[in-house]
């Protein structure tokens, strides 16, 4: 091919003919001098573009680059499966299964697939400096796409006013599909299907969750919209009716019996679920035995039991701020299970045998039964701490000097001390947010931490250092990206604080401590315990141990909290097989249970998140035109996010209400500065700011900023006009009608056909 008739070849030809070449010899490499050899080219200027055009294609994906010069097939670069992930904006990806790089799916190219859709996707010729794109051509596995929100009922036919990250448009729902919901009510919709000439979806209504602005309603729909299940099935009510709360003699068989040891457990004082308590007891030759005993769950939930199929399946209990959506049903998490004061259980204990320097001399690990002696909460466990006289007195105090040694050689080894403390309501019977409080961790808290983490990572060293090995549930927490704490001391450098980033794992856990340590009580203490929080690997299951840095232990795995979390439940199981020498379980299995827990944990963490965002907006809407003094705790190109010191309800206020000048996004430097005046607002500045809008809707507050301003009485002072956007939060045919996102006359069209 020498030659065209004009007797040049065209660049275009050429790649043609390279991809063509390639094609038919996909498992082998060739250089630009070989392709230019098969296709018959021998004049240097070809075999110049040969070499360019090889380049190219392996720009835009076509070819991969298998050594310096060589280049072969790109078997990825035709189809790829993997996970879709929607984003309301339309800037849609896939997540491949081979876990390479994402790849843009633009909307027009998605063919409707859904969020969490398995697909296979066409990876189109990459343009040069973009990011790789693609086209689906096949979903291969439907996710459950279920969407809350807000509904509006037409004469014939409703819509779906969602809010919705994953979804641009409407969803339209059948007038006889609506489940007599009424228009301004949230509901729970289904997609159905989503017809390819379709501008809209086609759902229909799952659940009525109710009025918008009801507490409950709220609640519901925050689950809801984490695909977490709000109510528990009547039939597992039933199921663990069924469960008898007798402890038999059969019960009794192979259990040590520590009825007669002084035991208490110590929780939040609004618990119900205790599925952890201590004994502590002196031994005849002077050590102390300290029992961690765990609530016997697993005794009573017997695996592919109804009731263990939907513990598996929640994974989780899930905490919002005014209630508990439980794992296991009441009558087991909150009576049967439950280590409740005087009433003999059954738990699987650690055992552990102390010396005064908490040295642990001996251990074991069984099945027992105990009698609680008392119900602490945390705060009357720390009056006994500080020195009040009260029950189990000479116990807690010894509890609390042993687990203190503890926690002393714990940091010592290079555990990271993350001590933050937690937003907490107080709220009426109504759910309504009366004040804010703030949950720290106080010697009563750490003692209890110190021994479950003692018992957690005693079970994990039994099996784990077991040979040969064998399959169990792992907590584990992997090493900081090398890359995120490069940038995290940048971060902290700009507040004149150093890290170190490179060492020994000890190295760096200790300057990351000695960090926080400096940080406290400065007004970016929050802040860059926040971003520190953020430079660190999520801590995951896996049945494959790695270790968990945070605590600096080499084996960890949660064992203590049966009661709320499944891992528990399948670490207990674990340990009841292989405490007889029972054979290593499937690994392939167990991993999957691990990957869904701990899938599930991170929506449970989600929405606990939301529903302390909702109250807070909740809480701030009835301060509007309030003035607080605040720090700025995060910077964007759309305004700035502000912290209130007094509550730490976050807002932002956005940049077109900086009116003085025209201000830049300075990426780097965390800040806006004005181009003009070249005054600058950064990250960790203090700030003061005016409560200008609550939309509880989008669980958002709007702030103004108000250095000037003068406060009535009240701490109020007259809201800037420009800070007010002129739209309801609940106005939901507002919202949706006008949005440009649903075809009223397809909606008519569609309805008369169905």
């Amino acid at each position: 091919m020498e030659k065209t008739h004009s007797g040049r070849i065209k660049k275009k030809e050429l790649i043609a003919e390279i991809m063509k070449f390639f094609q038919e010899d996909t498992a082998r490499a060739f250089n630009y001098q070989q392709v230019s050899n098969a296709l018959g080219l021998t004049k240097q200027a070809l075999k110049t573009m040969v070499a360019e055009c090889l380049a190219e294609l392996c720009l835009q994906n076509y070819l991969i680059e298998v050594s310096t010069g060589k280049y072969k097939f790109n078997e990825r670069g035709l189809y790829v499966e993997g996970i879709i992930k929607r984003s309301r904006n339309g800037k849609n990806y896939l997540l491949p299964d081979d876990g390479g790089d994402s790849i843009f799916i633009a909307e027009r190219n998605s063919a409707h697939a859904m969020d969490g859709d398995r697909v296979r996707v066409m990876h189109s010729a990459k343009k040069a400096f973009s990011e790789p794109e693609g086209e689906v051509i096949a979903v291969l596995e439907h996710a459950e796409n279920i969407f809350v929100g807000v509904l509006d009922v037409e004469k014939s036919y409703a819509f779906l006013i969602t809010d919705s990250k994953k979804l641009a448009n409407d969803i339209f729902i059948p007038k006889d599909k609506i489940k007599g919901g009424k228009s301004g009510q949230k509901v729970v919709v289904r997609i159905v299907e989503w017809p390819d000439r379709a501008k809209n979806p086609i759902g229909e209504v799952i659940d009525v969750l109710g009025e918008v602005g009801d507490n409950n309603t709220e609640m519901n729909a925050i689950m809801a919209e984490y695909g977490l299940p709000y109510t528990y099935p009547e039939e597992m009510e039933k199921a663990a009716e069924q469960i008898p709360d007798v402890i038999s003699s059969e019960d009794m068989k192979n259990r040590e019996d520590f009825r007669t040891v002084t035991t208490f457990t110590v929780d939040p004082y609004d618990a119900k679920d205790f599925d952890d308590a201590l004994s502590v007891r002196k031994l005849p030759d002077g050590y102390w035995e300290v029992g961690v005993h765990i609530a016997d769950v697993t005794h009573y939930v017997k695996p592919g039991t109804l009731i263990d199929r939907e513990a598996e399946n929640r994974a989780t209990s899930v905490y919002l701020v005014d209630r508990t959506v439980p794992m296991l049903p009441e009558r087991l998490c909150n009576q049967i299970c439950s280590l409740r004061p005087d009433e003999e259980k059954l738990c699987f204990s650690c055992i552990f045998e102390m010396d005064d320097h908490a040295v642990v001399k001996k251990h074991r690990i069984g099945r027992t039964i105990i009698k609680s002696n008392r119900r602490f909460t945390y705060e009357e466990a720390q009056a006994v701490i500080e020195g009040n006289h009260g029950d189990c007195e000479e116990e807690i105090q010894t509890l609390d000097r042993l687990a203190k040694i503890l926690r002393e050689k714990r940091f010592a080894a290079g555990a990271i001390n993350f001590d933050r403390w937690e937003v907490k309501f107080n709220i009426d019977e109504k759910g309504k947010p009366l004040s804010v409080y703030f949950k720290e961790a106080k010697d009563s808290n750490k003692m209890i931490e110190e021994f479950m983490l003692l018992a957690n990572r005693t079970v994990a060293e039994f099996v784990g250092k077991t040979k040969p090995a064998k399959t169990f549930v792992y907590r584990v927490h992997d090493s900081p990206d090398t890359e995120k704490m490069e940038n995290f001391a940048d971060f902290i450098r700009r507040f004149g604080y150093k890290l170190k980033t490179n060492g020994t794992k000890s190295d760096v856990s200790k300057s990351i401590n000695g960090l926080l340590d400096e940080v406290q009580g400065k007004r970016e203490e929050n802040l860059i315990e926040t971003v520190a929080i953020r430079a660190m690997a999520k801590a995951v299951y896996s049945t494959t141990n790695i270790g968990h840095y945070g605590l600096a232990f080499d084996f960890y795995t949660h064992f203590t909290s049966p009661i709320r979390r499944y891992p528990d439940m399948m670490v207990h199981r674990l340990l009841e097989r292989y405490l007889v020498g029972g054979r290593s379980v499937s690994v392939e299995k167990w991993e999957e249970l691990c990957r869904h827990s701990s899938e599930m944990e991170l929506l449970a963490s989600q929405a606990e998140r939301a529903s302390v965002k909702y109250k807070q907006v909740e809480f701030m809407s009835e301060r509007l035109g309030m003035v607080f003094d605040g720090v700025i705790s995060g910077v964007t190109e759309w305004g700035l996010y502000v912290e209130i010191n007094e509550n730490k309800c976050e807002g932002m206020v956005p940049i077109r209400d900086l009116d003085d000048d025209y201000y830049e996004f300075d990426e780097k430097n965390y800040c806006l500065t004005g181009r003009r005046n070249r005054k600058s607002y950064r990250l960790g500045d203090p700030i003061r700011i005016q409560v200008a809008r609550a939309n509880l809707e989008h669980k958002q507050l709007d702030f103004a900023l108000a250095t000037d301003l003068e406060t009535d009485e009240n701490g109020k002072a007259p809201i800037k006009e420009q800070s007010v956007r002129n739209e309801n939060a609940f106005d939901y045919k507002k919202k949706g009608a006008y949005s440009g996102t649903r075809s009223k006359s397809y909606s008519k069209q569609k309805s008369r056909k169905r």
